[in-house]
């Protein structure tokens, strides 16, 4: 995300829509995954009922992955 557009509240939404559209297609949870150090991204999957199921290490760079209940 450019800088200029950070903290707007745009992943929030796009992965708010995601999940209504998982929804509607029958889905009851989904899991998402993103690099540890991708705090935005951790918190974005948090802050929508994202819980942390698995860490992953793989050429020095840690992957979360985290389910959310639909």
């Amino acid at each position: 995300m450019r800088p200029s557009e950070r903290k707007k509240g745009y992943a929030t939404t796009m992965l708010r829509y995601a999940l209504s559209v998982c929804k509607e297609k029958g889905m009851i949870q989904i899991i998402f995954g993103c690099y540890k150090d991708n705090l935005a991204s951790v918190a974005t999957i948090k802050k929508n009922g994202g819980i942390l199921i698995a860490e992953t290490k793989d050429e020095g760079k840690v992957s979360q992955y985290y389910i959310v209940k639909l």
